[in-house]
């Protein structure tokens, strides 16, 4: 094993809740040692019942590897399976570049500013 897998996670993870979303802020790394961190805080959001939608602020993500995109994915997936809408709020930098560069820019609903994820989520239908 790597020395890199052994290394310690330095993803934060903050939930929140609105009327209609679910709100998870990220901070620090997400990578390989992220997963499970994310995971496990992911899992208590799969018990609760489904929001109209899920907002993951990314603004505080400082590096992103395959791995933590991959897990985007799985939670993308996790959404569409539940009938909930995810949003990515907060995509600049990093965040930005990584989703450009893997062309999974336009497989998410990606806005720069996490306020505009949470407008249109408050927004009535």
């Amino acid at each position: 094993m790597s020395a890199e897998a052994n290394r310690k996670s330095t993803l934060s993870v903050t939930p929140g809740l609105s009327r209609n979303a679910i709100i998870i802020r990220l901070g620090g790394e997400l990578d390989v040692n992220a997963v499970p961190v994310l995971r496990e805080h992911m899992q208590h959001i799969w018990e609760l019942p489904p929001k109209p939608f899920l907002i993951v602020d990314l603004g505080e993500v400082t590096f992103c590897d395959s791995m933590g995109m991959n897990e985007l994915i799985s939670v993308m997936q996790r959404c569409e399976a539940r009938g909930t809408r995810l949003l990515l709020g907060g995509v600049q930098g990093v965040m930005a570049r990584v989703l450009s560069i893997t062309g999974l820019r336009h497989a998410f609903e990606v806005f720069a500013r996490v306020d505009d994820a949470l407008r249109l989520a408050v927004a009535p239908p």
